[in-house]
């Protein structure tokens, strides 16, 4: 299966009184801009060497792990040219960013945060699945104000507040961290970010390259190269908006105009990390592995044929999202960190084409493509007839197809269509089912979407000429 994306023109653009901007901007252009100085997979240079696709993770070293967090304001960009005032995380002395940074440790880690306010209320951080966490050197407690419940954990003060955390990062997996203080507002708002720990061994050993253990040996052992992060919110611009002028606003009135994937909406999902367009938003979303070939084996990390990928899903939204992945399955390896091994070491991980990631809720999945059926021009020709190069649909002159069926091979594109397509791989979607989330502000074939771009093997590169980039 490849995808040709279709160019689309809203016919309806929200223009909201937050940023100045407003200028609406149709998504024809914005993929034309997407692919214009770069290629899907293409190798950009980056600051800090920041790969074009795949997790990024902020690290400090071990075993005494520590970071500094900013709570501010910013600007987010939709795809249709609304601007968004949002708050988040950012790391101390770097730009605002959105969402929070992806915080990676190690498992056994003793990790401090500070967390420094500027924000114009009370803010906090809460850390899900972490136990025993200290706030400026005492239990982490909920706040009152009389009998009023203010805050679930300890806050910094509005303006200039700060609150050291800190914890042992004793357990492994994918964790969400996020404001416990006014948490309906606050969260949507965008204060919520990633927390990674990696697995050690039952010998102390570190493996990255693992996502959890059984004791001994690795369970989910995935390629680095091939890590990914899917955090998925939701956006109300009326809650925003009203923030930024200083409005009420109900919170049991939410109404999501925005569905996101690591603070972008479709098509900005699939710009490279740090795209120059989405300063504020430096997250991509375009999962991007090698095809696996049954006849070869899988035990050399280093062959044709690597360990899978690992996508980490989190849900920092009020509700859930259905999500569902084109062409294949995932396998899932643990839900909300807890691997789905059983007391006695057996492996319970299974697989599953679509699921629900609850709000608040974390899960792990690792996913092989598998050339099955070895299709091939000459050997093991695809059983249906295509139909002529003038019957084929390439859609507004821009397309992911490679013009042939073939993974790994290029075919005939009529002229004047440009092909974003560098070796003959296959593009699948991945996306919300609740097709209403994949819209920005209601204009269809947007929102929670991304790709998964599927390589084929090196040496069907080599034989064709053609060489892919990550």
């Amino acid at each position: 299966m490849r995808l040709s994306i279709r160019a689309f023109t809203p016919q309806r653009f929200h223009r909201s009184a937050i940023g100045a901007s407003g200028r609406a901007a149709t998504f024809a252009a914005i993929v034309t801009m997407l692919f214009a100085g770069s290629t899907v997979g293409q190798q950009t240079t980056q600051a800090q060497s920041v790969p074009t696709s795949g997790m990024v993770c902020s690290t400090s070293s071990s075993p005494n792990a520590s970071f500094s967090l900013v709570a501010k304001s910013g600007i987010a960009t939709m795809p249709d040219g609304n601007t968004v005032l949002m708050w988040s995380y950012s790391l101390a002395g770097g730009d605002f960013q959105f969402p929070g940074p992806v915080l990676c440790v190690n498992q056994g880690d003793t990790v401090t945060i500070v967390l420094n306010n500027e924000l114009p209320e009370a803010t906090s951080l809460m850390l899900p699945g972490m136990e025993n966490v200290l706030a400026n050197g005492a239990p982490a407690m909920p706040e009152f104000a009389g009998t009023t419940l203010t805050s679930l954990t300890a806050s910094a003060a509005a303006t200039n507040g700060s609150v050291t955390y800190s914890f042992v990062a004793s357990r492994p997996g994918t964790f969400l961290y996020e404001s416990g203080t006014d948490v309906a507002k606050q969260v949507q708002m965008g204060l919520y970010g990633a927390l990674v720990v990696r697995p050690r061994d039952s010998g102390g050993v570190l493996h990255p390259d693992w996502a959890y253990s059984n004791g001994t040996a690795a369970y989910g052992q995935f390629t680095p190269a091939n890590e990914y992060m899917m955090l998925l919110s939701e956006i109300d611009p009326s809650l925003h908006q009203a923030i930024e002028t200083g409005q009420p606003y109900d919170a049991t009135a939410l109404h999501p105009r925005y569905w996101l994937i690591n603070g972008r909406a479709f098509p900005d999902t699939i710009a490279p990390n740090n795209a120059p367009w989405l300063p504020a938003q430096p997250y991509g979303s375009l999962v991007h592995f090698t095809v696996t070939d049954q006849a070869l084996p899988v035990s050399d990390p280093n062959g044709p044929n690597k360990p899978p990928a690992l996508i980490r899903y989190l849900n920092a939204g009020s509700r859930p999202h259905p999500f569902h992945p084109h062409g294949e399955n995932g396998r899932v390896l643990a839900r909300d960190a807890n691997p789905f091994l059983s007391t006695v070491g057996q492996d319970r991980s299974h697989e599953t084409f679509a699921f629900s990631i609850g709000s608040g809720q974390t899960w792990d999945q690792s996913y092989f493509y598998t050339n099955e059926e070895h299709f091939d021009p000459i050997t093991n020709p695809v059983p249906v007839t295509l139909p002529q190069l003038q019957n084929q649909l390439f859609v507004n002159n821009d397309t992911y197809s490679s013009g042939s069926p073939y993974l790994g091979r290029k075919g005939p594109i009529p002229v004047g269509v440009a092909s974003y397509n560098e070796c003959g791989e296959f593009y699948m979607v991945m996306h919300s089912h609740a097709l209403y989330e994949i819209a920005n502000f209601d204009a269809a074939f947007g929102g929670m979407l991304t790709l998964e771009r599927i390589d084929p093997l090196p040496q069907t590169q080599l034989a064709n000429g053609l060489t892919c980039t990550q």
